[in-house]
């Protein structure tokens, strides 16, 4: 898994979840259904776009190119049956036009999806090097320093004399409250 902070794979994730919504849409209206989803459709379409993009961008792609390729594959298929919840579903079925815009879309996409995540590595990159050169060097990141032992006594004892362990309601004075009901 790669690291949350990493702006390849958050990037990823965004391109991957928007590209699987836009081309659903497109797709289904080339197939005859609605091309503006409304209500329910939308929700459940939005929905879904934003997790597949948490869910790729938490991934690390093993196959590089052919692993964003079906990941939108995959994307663009839920996304598609997430528009076919709604009432304005085209009854006719999966059209060639459908399909030859989810074909080329999936490899142009990831494609470009590849090329963003290069381009963003090596931004970051640069900018990093650029600022040793500025002698900016970025800060490492923060590491808790150990507290002393002595102090670690003082909270130990602290937390073990605090009470006597055995707290609990006051005992009714009154016999009859003890009785089971």
């Amino acid at each position: 898994m790669r690291s949350p902070t990493d702006p390849a794979a958050r990037l990823r994730g965004v391109a991957v979840g928007t590209a699987s919504g836009a081309v659903a849409v497109a797709a289904h209206g080339l197939g005859g259904g609605a091309v503006a989803p409304t209500g329910a459709a939308l929700a459940l379409l939005l929905a879904t776009c934003a997790l597949i993009g948490v869910v790729v961008a938490t991934v690390r792609p093993r196959g590089g190119l052919l692993s964003t390729m079906a990941m939108l594959a995959v994307g663009q298929s839920i996304g598609h049956e997430a528009l076919s919840m709604g009432p304005q579903h085209h009854q006719h079925g999966v059209g060639t036009a459908m399909l030859a815009a989810h074909l080329v879309a999936v490899p142009v996409g990831a494609v470009l999806i590849r090329a963003a995540e290069i381009g963003v590595r090596r931004a970051v990159t640069s900018v990093r090097r650029f600022l040793v050169v500025l002698g900016l060097e970025p800060l490492p990141p923060h590491r808790p320093t150990p507290v002393p032992v002595h102090q670690r006594a003082v909270a130990l004892r602290l937390l073990v004399s605090s009470g006597s362990g055995l707290r609990g309601p006051p005992c009714p004075q009154n016999p009859s409250l003890l009785a089971p009901a």
